[in-house]
């Protein structure tokens, strides 16, 4: 099985959910998104496999989003995926992708749904 993880080694629940893929025996691909962040592109076909809006995928916690006023409700998906692609450490994590799904990983135990 390919699976791939958008990981942030910083983050105990992307290591958490890390460990558990290769305790089943999978070594996946792993990107660490804020050394090699994704594209829109790569972060709107994300999007579109979770069946998930841009705002679902931000991470408040720690990173630029007050400034950027991105809790503003007129700001469009477009918009804040370009602030994605800006200031990758907007993204939440983990994001894994796997055959069977794409998921954000918050709580851990969804991995369980594409594994």
């Amino acid at each position: 099985m390919t699976v791939t993880i958008w990981h942030n080694p910083a983050c105990s629940t992307s290591r958490k959910v890390l460990a558990a893929i290769r305790d089943r025996g999978i070594e996946p691909t792993v990107v660490e998104y804020l050394k090699d962040p994704p594209s829109a592109a790569e972060i709107k076909a994300a999007l579109k496999e979770m069946g998930i809006g841009a705002r679902e995928l931000l991470r408040r916690r720690g990173t630029p989003y007050d400034d950027l006023k991105l809790g503003e409700p007129n700001r469009t998906d477009s918009e804040l995926i370009a602030a994605m692609t800006q200031h990758p450490i907007l993204i939440e994590r983990p994001v894994v992708r796997t055959r069977k799904g794409t998921r954000l990983c918050r709580p851990a135990e969804r991995l369980d749904e594409i594994l």
